[in-house]
């Protein structure tokens, strides 16, 4: 999951969970709360009682503030799900953590059933849970965006602490991104990728905005100019806004919001998993590179390798 799918799962925690208080906490592997040094039993302790601030998320980083001071964080990994959930729903078969919840709704319009539990899902198990303190942001500013969609605490946790604001942030300061975006001697997509530069982006999006920008991924940032650094941001935020009103990407079951549909965002996909067929903008076929142990999409013609490349 890269931030859109991400914001989607924060969304639907921010609407069932505010105000619901946790019940009995059941962690059916530990691996999933690895992160919580104490130990599962402890992890257990510290949830149970508390009720439910707000939701919280930085990048690909979601956590829930939570009225004892502290915040169960969450990261999904690869595969992990956040599903909220009934009773009487049959168990996941890669169920690793059972949250009860009382007082989670409202029901309008929502799951066919009472929602009850919030389970953690994860089939790879390179994603987990841990209740972490909540400290002041280094710069003050609050962290992220809360239920209402009004600025929350300005406080995260220390996991966090050294994860740069994302695209979506109404907080970024996009003058001083650009600035060390073009300090960099690095490829664009390198530096798009880089969580303590620019938190979020993942290798689907990074090839969608620079086909966008029409900027080729190899292309150093020290040769940036600002009016394209400044394109290539705001077809960074287009295609994440685009793929959050679509409910993300899904290629698999792996992906899902908290009800646990998939998101439809990879129908209009331009570049990324598209090689052989024909760009849309000119009808070139679309080229995969080999890119960091993955692959990266491009077009030869609106993106052509420049002579600054960065491997």
């Amino acid at each position: 999951p890269e931030l859109p799918e991400v914001e989607v799962v924060r969304r639907g925690l921010a609407r069932w969970l505010i105000g619901a208080r946790i019940g009995a906490v059941d962690v059916l592997h530990p691996r999933p709360v690895r992160r919580h040094e104490p130990g599962p039993a402890d992890f257990a302790a510290r949830l149970c009682g508390a009720t439910v601030l707000d939701a919280v998320r930085r990048g690909k980083f979601l956590w829930l503030p939570l009225d004892s001071g502290e915040a169960l964080l969450a990261h999904l990994g690869m595969s992990g799900q956040l599903l909220l959930t009934g009773d009487e729903t049959p168990d996941e078969r890669h169920l690793r953590v059972r949250i009860e919840v009382v007082g989670a709704g409202p029901a309008v319009g929502g799951p066919k059933t009472a929602i009850s539990q919030l389970r953690f899902v994860d089939q790879r198990m390179f994603g987990g849970l841990a209740v972490a303190p909540l400290v002041s942001t280094p710069d003050g500013l609050p962290a992220g965006i809360g239920g209402s969609w009004q600025p929350s605490a300005p406080e995260l946790p220390p996991a966090v602490a050294h994860i740069a604001r994302d695209p979506l942030d109404p907080h970024l300061d996009e003058a001083a991104l650009v600035h060390r975006l073009r300090g960099r001697r690095t490829g664009i997509k390198r530096a798009l990728l880089d969580q303590t530069l620019l938190s979020g982006v993942g290798n689907i999006y990074a090839d969608e905005a620079l086909w966008r920008a029409r900027l080729h991924y190899a292309r150093t940032t020290s040769g940036l100019t600002r009016p394209a650094a400044t394109r290539l941001l705001a077809a960074v935020r287009e295609v994440m806004g685009e793929a959050l009103v679509a409910g993300g990407t899904s290629f698999d079951s792996l992906y899902v919001n908290v009800n646990g549909e998939s998101g439809y965002f990879d129908r209009s996909l331009a570049v990324y998993g598209q090689g052989g067929r024909p760009c849309p903008r000119c009808g070139t076929p679309i080229r995969r590179d080999a890119f960091m142990n993955r692959s990266s999409f491009s077009c030869p013609r609106c993106q052509p390798r420049p002579r600054d490349a960065h491997s």
